[in-house]
This record gives C-alpha cells, sequence and structure tokens, in this order.
C-alpha cells in the first residue's frame, strides 16, 4: 500500500529496483540511490597491526577479513571451506570472521573439522571505531553471499566499507552486490554455492598482489566518485516528486 501511493519510492540497488518493479511499482517513480559512505571515518592509512598482532598474523601474512551477522546467506561457512582447500595447497591465508549470530557454533564446528584452529580467528562482535582499523588491516574483505530459502543480500554496504578503505572485495552473484563489487573493476563475484568457485576468486586475489592493488585502488576512486555521503545527498536533493 505504501509503495502504491508513494510520489516517490527510492532503491537502494538496480536488484532492489527490479522487485519493485515486479510488484508493479510505476518505473517512473522509482529512483535508484545507493547507500552512502562516510569516507572520514572509512579511509586508508588507519593503523590496524595491532589486531594482526594479538592473532599471531605477522605484518608479511595474507590477511582475508569478513564482518556481519553470523547467517548462512553471508557464505562464512564457504568461505572457511575454500581457506581449508587453499591450505592443503600450502596458500599461507589467515581468514578473520567478526560479527555475531545464530551461525556461530556451526562456522567453529567447521574450523574443528577441517583442523583452521589458529589459521581462521572467529572475533564476535567489532566496535564501530575497530571496524575501519580492520579493513586497513586486511588485504582481501571477503562475503561470498548466497541466496537461501529467498533470502539474500539486498546491496551489502560493507563492501563499500571496505573499499573505502582502498580494499576489493570478493563477493557472492545472488542479490544486489553487483551494485556493490563491480566484477573484475573493484573485485570479484563468484557463485557463492560452490566452494571450488569462492577457492579459486579467493586464489586469484592472493597470489596475484599487483591485481588485488588495481583492484582496491579502483574501489577507493570509486567510493570517491560516487558513495560518499555528499554525492549521496545531491541525488536525494535533485529527486522530484
Amino acid at each position: 500500500f505504501a509503495l502504491r501511493h508513494a510520489d516517490q519510492v527510492v532503491a537502494n540497488s538496480e536488484h532492489t529496483r527490479d522487485t519493485l518493479l515486479g510488484m508493479g511499482i510505476d518505473a517512473a517513480r522509482i529512483a535508484i540511490i545507493y547507500p552512502g559512505v562516510d569516507v572520514s571515518v572509512f579511509r586508508p592509512g588507519l593503523d590496524g597491526t595491532g589486531f594482526r598482532e594479538q592473532l599471531g598474523i605477522r605484518a608479511d601474512d595474507k590477511l582475508v577479513f569478513s564482518v556481519g551477522r553470523l547467517s548462512r546467506r553471508k557464505g562464512f561457512d564457504q568461505m572457511i571451506r575454500a581457506v581449508a582447500l587453499l591450505r592443503n595447497e600450502n596458500v599461507p591465508v589467515h581468514y578473520v570472521i567478526a560479527g555475531i549470530g545464530e551461525d556461530a557454533g556451526y562456522l567453529d564446528g567447521l574450523m574443528a573439522e577441517h583442523h583452521l584452529q589458529g589459521m581462521v580467528h572467529r572475533i564476535g562482535a567489532v566496535s564501530e571505531t575497530d571496524l575501519p582499523r580492520w579493513l586497513n588491516a586486511c588485504d582481501i574483505f571477503a562475503m561470498p553471499n548466497r541466496e537461501i530459502n529467498g533470502d539474500n543480500e539486498g546491496f551489502g554496504m560493507v563492501f563499500i566499507e571496505a573499499a573505502a578503505c582502498g580494499k576489493p572485495s570478493l563477493a557472492g552473484l545472488a542479490g544486489g552486490t553487483g551494485s556493490a563489487v563491480l566484477h573484475n573493476q573493484t573485485g570479484l563475484r563468484v557463485d557463492g554455492n560452490e566452494i571450488e568457485a569462492v577457492a579459486d576468486g579467493l586464489r586469484l586475489l592472493l597470489q596475484q598482489p599487483e591485481l588485488t592493488a588495481t583492484l582496491g585502488q579502483a574501489a577507493l576512486r570509486r567510493v570517491d566518485q560516487e558513495f560518499a555521503w555528499e554525492r549521496m545527498a545531491e541525488k536525494t536533493r535533485q529527486l522530484k516528486a
């Protein structure tokens, strides 16, 4: 009822717009405005060395970071399985998962099953102050999301927060993540249902540091141009009912 009677409807991604169109909302009344990010908070150059040290992760070790609600669709379980595959190939990588949620025990069980203690670290909730520092401490941000029982990622704000810190992302194909992560431009998008696909994407980013750096810098430029709150405010001002 609210959507049908609104003068203007703002969608946060192309995926959300398509959902609205499927509900019969007039395309002329839909505007796409992505979520914004505070680039004074999420930015490169923040010191995260202490976070690495407290987990025994050396400065030259590769660190992959995930944060979000510990929900199955986020793909953190697939990341654990992918890290196990890469570790079996002697690819040196540490993986840190931040967040709380219903899958905590399930993820701990997977870590034990694959003997990844000391290599995969689940650190619980992180503060708003610490999150930008963790994103600076990592080499790659990863959330290979997938759809489960019709539930998926509408956009993925954390991909933009990682990008604002100059980090490339490994995202899934489901939902609206294509608006947040541009494949082969600001990161990689893979099929989050397939462990081999997740492992292949992760391997590529870990073993080609020049590519990783290029994607990260492109992600940072895109944030500055499209996702700073000032840009979002200007787009909102331009809306006409």
